[in-house]
């Protein structure tokens, strides 16, 4: 996780940026393309990144494709097909074996959860947007709530570095070795602008904790305001402490959260954290315009973070993800004024009195939640010291 000078970093607000930007990358790559993604749907959106990545690999692009074998387990076999003809090569990481018994063996859970892109070495993408409609949620009326940002400059590199590590060990256990082989390294990317970024990635070795150490010392160092967006928020012990912390310390700290019900066992165990942070004076909102996918936070107006990465177990504790750092003012302001604006005009702010109000099942449903989450948590052997409250 090694601070690269020199980047320029552009912030792309949901797909209706995130994917004009990505695809005349793809129509200008001239070697290679290295794709990421955990949902890949065959609607609209997907169509046109699939048939944009066969034309190029049809015009000799090396495109290399990695899925999650569970997010993208209902790929049509018409579009696998079509990827094999035109020269795309296609992995699902973990892929899934059909069964009628449910399953929770730790395995099966560490899912490859990264949103990535990289062209010919040069540009870079990361984020939490996946290969997807902005509509196609349940219902959704406005495009869903997301972010990204494209990367120019020294960082390139380690996205690169990161996505070929994954890409040839994905190779190696399903036996393609053949496809291991990537065009070779590139020349390291010039500087491209001012800004200081690193990568900040979780896998299941040497970078276990690694998102959440980059949290955490965000939030130790916070002097002034921390304002953190995340569609899915039930952090561990450590990280709750930590904002805890600093609100006491005088940090104003703003929480932005899933307004509708999306993951609805997850939904209401959150709720059983909005007593303690209220009483310690954390603003938190709920965004009830759409559906929300965001992982981003401004710290201080200076330090951001956009990724893939939720700030709960699944992304915590067993998901691969990917999360771009930087330090820079005026890409912070713009991170921090967007998020602003979705707190005004889309957000709802949660206040004791909200939480005193309803029937009194719907009361209990938090802590319900919560406890079947720790059981299931227990069952699978994972965070036993961070949720065993």
């Amino acid at each position: 996780m090694r601070w690269r000078d020199g980047n320029a970093l552009t912030l792309l607000r949901n797909g209706a940026e995130y994917f004009p930007a990505l695809l005349a990358a793809i129509d200008a790559a001239r070697a290679e393309i290295l794709l990421e993604s955990y949902l890949y749907e065959a609607d609209a959106t997907g169509r046109l990144v699939s048939a944009r990545l066969m034309r190029a690999a049809r015009r000799g692009v090396k495109v290399s494709l990695l899925l999650d074998g569970f997010g993208a387990r209902d790929l049509p076999a018409h579009l696998v097909r079509a990827f094999e003809r035109a020269g795309v090569r296609l992995l699902l990481f973990r892929p899934e074996t059909r069964s009628f018994l449910p399953s929770l063996r730790r395995q099966r859970l560490r899912r490859m959860h990264r949103k990535l892109a990289v062209i010919d070495g040069e540009i870079g993408f990361a984020g939490g947007i996946n290969v997807i409609d902005d509509l196609n949620d349940p219902g959704a009326q406005v495009p869903r709530y997301d972010y990204a940002v494209r990367v120019l400059g020294p960082l390139v590199a380690d996205l690169r570095d990161a996505m070929a590590i994954q890409w040839r060990h994905t190779c190696w256990t399903q036996l393609k070795q053949d496809w291991s082989h990537l065009p070779k390294h590139f020349p390291a990317p010039a500087r491209q602008g001012e800004m200081a970024a690193r990568l900040a990635r979780r896998d299941n070795l040497r970078h276990r904790r690694d998102i959440e150490h980059s949290y955490l010392a965000a939030i130790a160092q916070a002097r002034h305001e921390i304002v953190l967006a995340n569609a899915y928020f039930l952090p561990g012990l450590t990280l709750r402490r930590a904002l805890l912390a600093a609100a006491r310390r005088g940090v104003r700290v703003v929480i932005v959260l899933q307004g509708q019900i999306d993951q609805p066992l997850l939904h209401y165990a959150t709720r059983v954290l909005y007593r303690p942070l209220l009483t310690a004076g954390v603003e938190i909102h709920e965004y009830v315009a759409g559906f929300m996918h965001a992982k981003v936070a401004v710290v201080d107006s200076h330090w951001l973070t956009v990724g893939s990465s939720n700030i709960d177990p699944f992304s915590l504790l067993t998901a691969r993800e990917a999360n771009v750092e930087a330090r820079n003012l005026q890409l912070a302001a713009e991170l921090r004024a967007d998020l602003q604006s979705r707190i005004d005009s889309h957000s709802i702010a949660v206040t004791h009195t909200t939480l005193n109000t309803g029937p009194w099942w719907r009361r209990a449903l938090p802590w319900l939640a919560y406890q079947l989450v720790r059981g299931l948590l227990g069952l699978t052997g994972y965070g036993r010291q961070e949720y065993r409250e």
